[in-house]
């Protein structure tokens, strides 16, 4: 892996990345879902059928109804339509992703750089606090977390971020350490380049494709880790329109009222599917393990 290479050489690269995932029906399946999610968010308040059934509303004499035509998905035990809330809830979940990842790729990137880059004492109190935080599970450092503090997105936000970026910082480690060892950082060395430089202009952009492989894949875990929280109690509350606690406020009507619990089933569904499958398409297109 070099940053080396003339500006022909680089379009080429880029192209032929391109073409790897334009012939990928997959990569381009998971990349057109994510598009629809992110244009439901962008445009929830036109396209969700009941925008103001994102609050607080009752209505009562709509209480449970079953899917119909004015009700795509039914409505839930306050008479609010559910697809609705769904499309709002979509919101939620990837302002929990912009949350999440905002704080764990810049921290877990740049201790992964330092680690592989520098070596000696700082490669081995970063990677030695890191394993320590990864032998951690993810669940019960957030159900401690959602125990101490308040349910809300915000800590929701932060249970989540005090584990997660130790898999980015560990990924970028790997691959610092190895582009650290290259002629050509040795050659920027001796004429003079910074450590910023070498971080920032020749170790970093090695590591773009691993980060934003990474990154769109998590953003399928993240959802579904919010998802489980919500659902546990221990997220978003109510009447804040969240995929998991939907999920959690239908069960106690199943089987009878099963749309309940089918409809924010789908959203997660149909969300963690379409960014896993635009992070296989990626790395499929930068060809990197991840």
């Amino acid at each position: 892996m070099t940053s080396l290479g003339t500006p022909h050489m680089i379009l080429t690269a880029r192209r032929m990345a391109w073409l790897r995932f334009r012939s990928n029906p997959v990569a381009i399946i998971g990349a057109l879902m994510v598009l629809s999610v992110l244009f439901c968010v962008a445009f929830a308040p036109w396209i969700a059928p009941y925008p103001e059934h994102s609050g607080i509303v009752l209505d009562f004499s709509n209480r449970h109804t079953p899917p119909n035509a004015d009700h795509w998905l039914g409505t839930d035990k306050v008479g609010r339509d559910i697809l609705s809330r769904v499309i709002y809830g979509f919101r939620v979940s990837l302002l929990l992703v912009v949350g999440v990842l905002g704080v764990a790729v810049p921290v877990g990137a740049a201790l992964g750089l330092c680690a592989g880059y520098f070596g000696g004492r700082a490669e081995f109190f970063i990677t030695g606090f890191t394993n320590v935080m990864l032998a951690i599970p993810p669940l019960v450092m957030a159900l401690a977390v959602g125990n101490i503090l308040n349910p809300n997105l915000i800590n929701a936000m932060i249970a989540i971020a005090l584990l997660w970026w130790t898999w980015h910082a560990r990924l970028v480690y790997r691959v610092a350490k190895s582009v650290a060892a290259e002629d050509y950082i040795e050659a920027a060395r001796l004429a003079g380049a910074t450590h910023w430089h070498i971080l920032t202009r020749e170790i970093l952009p090695n590591c773009i494709a691993v980060i934003s492989v990474k990154t769109t894949l998590d953003a399928a875990f993240i959802i579904l880790f919010g998802a489980t929280l919500s659902f546990l109690g221990l997220g978003v509350r109510p009447p804040t329109p969240d995929l998991g606690s939907m999920v959690a406020d239908g069960r106690q009507f199943l089987p009878e009222l099963w749309w309940g619990v089918l409809g924010p089933a789908l959203g997660i569904f149909y969300v963690t599917l379409g960014f896993n499958l635009l992070g296989d398409g990626l790395r499929d297109m930068f060809d990197v393990e991840v």
